[in-house]
């Protein structure tokens, strides 16, 4: 009597992980020895993914057990790597497990660049494999049925917790074989299954039968669901339904037996019969429906050697009154079984591969804090080098300090003389010319690699609106306009980017133009200096004047804030702290990582002090300017003033400020050489994003295009032609098959008909071939012996019209079963034979396929079509 259904794995074609994981490892984390680990691991996981999914499968543990090491290395790695069509664009392709393709094509499949997508199909093989392994156990020991058991309510998880979580994994219509109908049914059948096992095992351990009639209650309650489930769905395998519909009967029967039994026990005798009358119709009913697919014989015999019993007992000592069906007790359920829930890791064995790789919400908290931090940083930083320009500005249009140094009147002062120095210390001039000329070069290799990106992308979007205009709604994948958006974003962006790089490389030129001549001053030797500085001698009479110390005392104040600046500047630049521990943290404690108030609070507690210096510095060097300004008027007005002396003074403080313009310039024409290299290195990165996103586009495209083809190919070539109505309405006196009933009930004969004879029995689909369907019941029984053939002699009705079909229930025909056959047609009549009337011998009896209308009467004289010629034999 054992059946069990159990699920055939879907097939995936081959995937190379290791590559694009690869990639964006080496884009994404620094360090070549973190890099090196990482890869891998990546190549580890392929591995593991062809282990799994590229061969087929023994019914054991072991293959159950690198199934789940897989599906627990998907769901460590879906919070690392940014799956998607538009950043780690991996495409897996999974073919329907229950359709079996056609002629012209493969059985359908679904290609989606999505980890749900993959941990939906590889949960789904979980559940099926664990439904083959629970189907081979032996159910005659205790170890086979816990084993059985525990697997059949894993796969019931497993298949429930798909269709809990299918459709937002996938974000489209799945196939059939993934959809929430499906994957419920499938889970109801696995928990019926379970509940079975259950059933099996408290028969064998004797244990009371109140219980076991609860037990098989419930079982049938579960396989009964099940049925109703799928019975108006074209969702499973056809052989399903009828194994459904028997494990039904049996189970009500089995609850129905064991519950006579209470019964007996309890002296009520009469719905001992009752109860045992209702458990012979029900297996009375699969013994002639299903038999092909489930043997009841020991079971009949069982509760027929109880019926007689109980019949005997009651009639010749009882005399206990026989309850109707409708008047007995329901039977009481007992669950035993529960869908196991989807609990990572599900493998004993698992360990994360990329266990040290941090998750990418973590990753992402950390880029953005290192955002926050920079920018602090940088406004930190801009602050102070701004003050110190303002503080160079004034000094420059002082003239100091080579205003209060210039005591001969005749010689460079000091000042001056230590910025000459330490210009062509630096390059001078020549170093400017050298950087300016790289700028465009560099701009334009920028340039190039951004138009090449955004030429791939419209060549390939050019590509798919073709194909999307010509196949129309049959061109089904995300449309490259929409699909690109992100990355014409970052596109734009950069381009942004780029037009204010030329601006600001502009602004430098203009500057470096304006002051080139005084900075090429600078650049020449002492003598050449000092003969292109008019003589004067405006400060002689003020050596040693009060007002002089005092200017020195706060310039020297003046540099001590300026070389304090600089310090500053350098420990705000060292400063180094790793987040990705509290942001770890976080993660763990509350499921999800505020990254803003953990950043603020952080870069408040690491640079509260630092920023408290800045601002120190800044008002200290407001109240230093404001001195020497002072300090300055009073010697201004003390110093000889004359045409020679201010020449003099404006040319010192022209060379002043070309000193502190080379410094700005060089600053800014290295820092932007720099920008250029680095965006350079970023737009290489943009570059392969297109790259590898346009190359997954063309193997879906190409994927597509060839699934296009042959569904194409699959359809007619012409339209079908309707069938005339004398083939399609039925005889006299026939009836319209109804459809089945959800329940099925005994098979009623029909007595008053005549008997037709026996006619040959149509194929029988063996163990075999139904062992290799897609949802294949396992321990198929035997099909019914099949009837003798007919008699060639046999007689047939005389005459010209052929008689109406034997009418019956509408029970449905399934192979093995021969239902109720036509009755033979005249002799010598066919409708599909040329020139019947003249053949020199009767042809043998035809018979009719059952299930199909009667056939028509044979042709009347006067038929509107002509009669057909006759051929030569």
């Amino acid at each position: 009597m054992t059946n069990f259904i159990s699920v055939q794995l879907k097939k995936a074609s081959e995937v190379d992980l290791a590559k694009p994981l690869c990639k964006f490892i080496q884009q994404s984390y620094p360090g070549a020895e973190a890099q090196a680990e990482h890869c891998r691991a990546a190549e580890e996981l392929s591995r593991l993914r062809k282990s799994a999914l590229g061969r087929p499968l023994d019914k054991h543990e072991s293959a159950l057990e690198t199934l789940l090491r897989y599906y627990d290395q998907l769901c460590s790695i879906e919070p690392k790597f940014p799956f998607s069509e538009n950043q780690v664009c991996v495409t897996f392709t999974w073919k329907d497990a229950f359709d079996k393709g056609s002629l012209f094509g493969g059985s359908a499949k679904l290609a989606l660049a999505s980890l749900g997508y993959e941990k939906t199909c590889v949960l789904f093989n979980c559940g099926a494999l664990a439904s083959q392994i629970a189907a081979e156990q032996n159910l005659d020991n205790d170890e086979g049925l816990k084993a059985a058991a525990k697997h059949y309510q894993f796969a019931s998880g497993a298949f429930q917790h798909i269709k809990d979580t299918v459709l937002s994994a996938l974000n489209r219509e799945p196939t059939v074989d993934i959809s929430p109908d499906t994957v419920g049914t499938l889970s109801l059948i696995m928990l019926a299954q379970a509940q079975e096992v259950f059933f099996l095992k408290a028969t064998r351990d004797k244990m009371k039968d109140g219980i076991i009639a609860k037990l098989a209650n419930q079982a049938a309650d579960y396989y009964g669901d099940a049925y109703k489930q799928c019975q108006y769905k074209d969702t499973l395998p056809k052989e399903v339904f009828p194994v459904l519909a028997a494990k039904h009967c049996i189970m009500q029967a089995n609850a129905e037996y064991h519950q006579s039994i209470l019964a007996k026990q309890q002296k009520k005798f009469g719905e001992e019969i009752g109860r045992l009358q209702h458990a012979a119709d029900l297996v009375k009913t699969v013994a002639s429906r299903y038999d092909e697919y489930i043997n009841v014989k020991d079971l009949v015999d069982k509760i027929n050697r109880a019926l007689a019993a109980a019949k005997k007992d009651n009639d010749f000592i009882y005399h206990d009154r026989v309850p109707d069906l409708k008047d007995l007790e329901s039977i009481g359920k007992a669950s035993l079984v529960k869908s196991t829930p989807v609990v990572v890791p599900l493998s004993q064995k698992f360990t994360d591969l990329f266990e040290k790789m941090v998750p990418l919400q973590v990753q992402q908290s950390v880029s953005v804090y290192n955002q926050r931090k920079a920018d602090l940083v940088n406004r930190s930083i801009a602050q102070m080098r701004e003050a110190t320009n303002l503080a160079n500005g004034v000094l420059a249009s002082l003239n100091l300090p080579a205003a209060i140094e210039d005591v001969s009147g005749d010689t460079v002062p000091q000042s001056i003389l230590n910025k000459s120095k330490s210009v062509i210390e630096q390059g001078g001039i020549q170093t400017v010319d050298q950087l300016i000329k790289d700028l465009p070069e560099l701009l334009q290799r920028n340039k190039e690699i951004l138009d090449e990106s955004l030429r791939l992308l419209d060549e390939e979007e050019a590509t798919d609106n073709d194909l999307r205009t010509k196949f129309k709604e049959r061109w089904q994948r995300t449309p490259s306009n929409e699909l690109y958006k992100p990355l014409r974003a970052e596109g734009a962006n950069y381009h942004n980017i780029l037009n204010k790089a030329m601006q600001a490389d502009g602004q430098v030129k203009e500057r470096y133009q304006t002051h080139r001549d005084t900075i090429a001053l600078l650049c020449k030797p002492e003598a050449e200096l000092n003969a292109a500085i008019p003589s004067a001698n405006p400060a002689k009479t003020l050596q040693g004047n009060e007002v002089v110390n005092i200017l020195r005392t706060l310039l020297a104040s003046l540099d001590e804030v300026k070389k304090e600046r600089e310090q500053l500047e350098n420990d705000l630049k060292s400063v180094n702290f790793d987040m990705t521990s509290k942001f770890l943290t976080a993660l763990a404690q509350d499921g999800a990582i505020n990254e803003e108030a953990i950043s603020v609070t952080e870069l408040d507690r690491i640079y509260g002090s630092y920023t408290q210096k800045v601002q120190e510095s800044l008002k200290k060097q407001e109240e230093l300017l404001k001195n020497i300004q002072n300090a300055h008027q009073d010697f201004s007005k003390m110093k000889q003033s004359n045409n020679e002396s201010n020449l003099r003074e404006e040319v010192l403080k022209n060379l002043a400020v070309a000193n502190d313009n080379f410094v700005e310039l060089v600053a800014n024409l290295k820092e932007g050489t720099k920008f250029y290299n680095e965006l350079t290195e970023i737009l290489l990165k943009f570059q392969n994003k297109c790259s590898d996103i346009i190359f997954a586009r063309k193997t879906e495209r190409d994927e597509l295009l060839k699934d296009l083809q042959q569904s194409i190919a699959r359809e007619p070539s012409a339209p079908s032609i309707p069938l005339p109505t004398y083939q399609t309405t039925p005889a006299a006196g026939s009836k319209p098959a109804a459809s089945p009933a959800p329940t099925p009930a005994p098979r009623t004969m029909v007595g008053t008909k005549p008997q037709p004879p026996a006619r040959p029995p149509p194929p029988v689909i063996s163990a075999a071939s139904s062992s290799s369907s897609a949802l294949a019941p396992s321990g198929t029984a035997a099909a019914p012996p099949a009837a003798p053939a007919p008699t060639p002699g046999a007689s047939a009705p005389a005459a010209s019209t052929a008689p109406s079909q034997a009418q019956g229930p509408p029970y449905p025909t399934y192979p093995g079963y021969p239902g109720y056959c036509q009755m033979p047609m005249p002799m010598g009549y066919n409708p599909y034979m040329y020139g019947q009337y003249n053949l020199p011998y009767a042809p043998s009896p035809v018979y009719q396929t059952p299930g199909q209308p009667p056939y028509p009467p044979p042709q009347q004289p006067g038929y509107p079509f002509p009669q057909q010629p006759y051929y030569q034999q």
